[in-house]
């Protein structure tokens, strides 16, 4: 995800980096449930979500990405490599071919391209390590194999430039899921970090979660406005995923799933993959953390702007001042579990997974410094009493199920022709009548005519 990059100088100004381990930490030998977990993960894949190791890469290393050595990498650069992953007894990932959601579009499927060759390059380098693998039966026979399963989702509606065709040559290229959008507002979506203009989906939109459905890809809702994830549950045959957001209940931010969407997720049969980010965690370090991103502007913000405009020295003085009486909260590895506690508890066991967002964060919740700490989290969860087959279901099963449901769907739509319809064609006509987005008819007429 990368955290709004447009706006984390500013927002994030407050993610304050907690310390890394030196190396991978293997989970403590003598913990007691540590054999009920090594037998469970080793019969299901423990499957994370979303991770944006291929947009680091790229942002950090540039061009040596494709050549440098993966197996080791410095953790306090990085939270993903080849051994932190097996330290982590992790078994597949859906890796994001993510891109800046204010690029220009042809931009966007450029460099959408170039993530997904990044991400086709692991398994190259590294057959030992990654298959790459497109459905649950391919996931399963990877992890079986000692592999990594690896999938790829598409982090943002804006990557398809409104062309159906571009969405089917990224599934053709083995992309798994789209995120409706990510921190913008698009054409046919409304984001969760942007002024809404549809009030959820547009006709356009609906179109575009018929066709997902068509490919067997999955439609991802993290990032998307709640507005939009009732309005692609409505229109989705197949159950949708939120690849990583957590509850809502337990930290306002919108990029969180409330208790009223997790009751339709349930009904859909989708899965709530729970995100590691501070600020969608703890409702105090989101506070924190905003008016920690505002001191920026409010101390110092040339040309215009700022208390101690032009003078950074008491800008910084200021700042430290603010700091020593506002210390950072303190986002722990229990908060983490709380959150999928309380989705098994609203949505039901079979609707909650892991979705860290690992490599797309400027903070990480104590003990939870890279891939190699699911363990931890697992075992957390375990200590509370989870059941050996509930921790299947959160580390893998669920999202195995509903890949295998989504592909189900496909295949009940084979004999659909592609979709070919334009923005204009669907969403022009729309307006005109002014049924344009979901606060209309538009989107709601054209869900109806597409059920079975």
């Amino acid at each position: 995800m990368m955290l709004f990059r447009p706006m984390l100088a500013a927002l994030m100004a407050g993610a304050v980096l907690l310390p890394t381990a030196a190396s991978a930490a293997p989970p403590d030998p003598a913990d007691p449930d540590l054999p009920r977990l090594q037998h469970i993960l080793r019969a299901t894949p423990l499957i994370d979500g979303h991770n944006d190791w291929a947009e680091t890469l790229a942002d950090k290393a540039g061009d040596q990405r494709w050549t440098m050595d993966l197996r080791r990498l410095d953790p306090e650069a990085y939270d993903t490599d080849i051994e932190r992953l097996r330290t982590g007894m992790v078994g597949g990932q859906f890796w994001s071919v993510y891109v800046p959601a204010d690029l220009p579009p042809l931009e966007q499927v450029k460099k959408t391209l170039e993530q997904i060759d990044l991400v086709k390059s692991f398994a190259r380098r590294y057959p030992g390590d990654f298959t790459l693998v497109r459905t649950a039966a391919e996931a399963r026979a990877a992890h079986r194999a000692g592999r990594v399963a690896s999938l790829m989702g598409a982090e943002g509606g804006g990557q398809i430039d409104e062309s159906f065709s571009v969405l089917r040559a990224y599934a053709a290229l083995g992309v798994g899921y789209l995120t409706l959008t990510h921190s913008q507002t698009i054409s046919w979506a409304d984001s969760a970090t942007d002024n809404p203009k549809h009030d959820g989906l547009t006709p356009f939109g609906v179109a575009v979660v018929h066709e997902l459905n068509r490919l067997g890809m999955l439609v991802d809702l993290s990032h998307v406005s709640e507005a939009t994830m009732l309005d692609a549950i409505a229109a989705s045959r197949a159950p949708v995923i939120f690849s990583h957001s957590s509850a809502r209940a337990l930290c306002d931010h919108p990029r969180n799933v409330s208790d009223a969407v997790l009751r339709e997720v349930a009904k859909n049969g989708g899965v709530v993959m729970v995100a590691f980010a501070p600020n969608y965690i703890s409702e105090a370090r989101r506070v924190w953390g905003t008016e920690r991103g505002s001191l920026d502007m409010l101390y110092n913000a040339p040309p215009f702007g700022g208390l101690y405009i032009g003078q950074p020295e008491r800008a910084q003085a200021a700042l430290a001042q603010w700091l020593a009486a506002h210390p950072e909260p303190k986002v722990t590895i229990d908060m983490v579990a709380d959150h999928i506690d309380h989705i098994a508890q609203v949505a039901g066991y079979d609707h909650v997974g892991l979705g860290g967002d690992y490599d797309g964060l400027p903070a990480l919740p104590e003990g939870m410094d890279g891939v190699e700490s699911y363990p931890a989290l697992l075992l957390t969860l375990m200590k509370r009493g989870w059941s050996d087959e509930n921790i299947a279901r959160l580390a893998g099963g669920n999202i195995l199920r509903v890949m295998e449901q989504a592909e189900r769907v496909a295949a009940q739509m084979a004999s659909e022709p592609p979709a070919t319809a334009t923005i204009r064609q669907l969403d022009g006509a729309a307006a005109q009548t002014g049924q344009a987005g979901s606060a209309g008819t538009g989107a709601a007429t054209l869900v109806a005519s597409l059920q079975p």
